[in-house]
């Protein structure tokens, strides 16, 4: 299942069914900075067992869910978000997602209400690759990039069904991919 579109800034990278890194397996990953030094990405599949409220103790009300966004710098907390209009700061990654932003600013609007969860997503650490790292896993057909996808995906809550949902989006081609087994020797 070669992949036939190049990483770039706000595509997708779908894990191929059988990886079996438990930082990846069955991973949907928002690549949010791609460039010659390396890229970086989140996983938008993977929640934790924590809420921003557990991480940020001066925010008590904050019951967003925290993804684990990769193996890389796991101590360190990131967003992204579909808010601009409100928080007015952030690098834009697609139409209408952002990545970061003014925390304080960010910190006043959830306590007074003016986000949702369904707006912005949190995430412990990265998934990040060296120069030329990630177009190797490709071509060892590790990843699938795709730009066909709905924003809406990578705000939703449904971790479980986004790896499925996405590869159906990638066509016919790639639709019987998402009934295989997590592991083929269940099949």
């Amino acid at each position: 299942m070669l992949s036939l579109i190049e990483p770039s800034l706000g595509k997708l990278l779908i894990s191929e069914p059988f990886l079996m890194d438990p930082n990846f397996k069955r991973s949907v990953i928002l690549i949010s900075d791609y460039r010659e030094e390396g890229t970086v990405g989140f996983v938008l599949n993977h929640p934790s067992l924590l809420l921003l409220k557990d991480l940020i103790p001066e925010m008590p009300e904050a019951e967003f869910p925290v993804y684990i966004g990769g193996p890389v710098a796991t101590d360190t907390v990131h967003f992204i978000h579909r808010c601009y209009d409100i928080i007015n700061d952030g690098h834009e990654i697609a139409k209408g997602i952002y990545w970061g932003g003014n925390f304080e600013i960010l910190k006043v609007l959830i306590d007074n209400g003016s986000i949702m969860p369904h707006e912005i997503k949190f995430f412990l650490g990265y998934s990040g690759w060296a120069p030329d790292q990630l177009k190797g896993e490709i071509s060892k057909n590790t990843w699938i990039v795709s730009d066909q996808y709905h924003p809406d995906v990578v705000f939703s809550d449904n971790e479980e069904e986004l790896w499925r949902e996405v590869i159906i989006n990638l066509g016919p081609k790639y639709a019987h991919v998402s009934n295989f087994p997590e592991d083929p020797r269940l099949n």
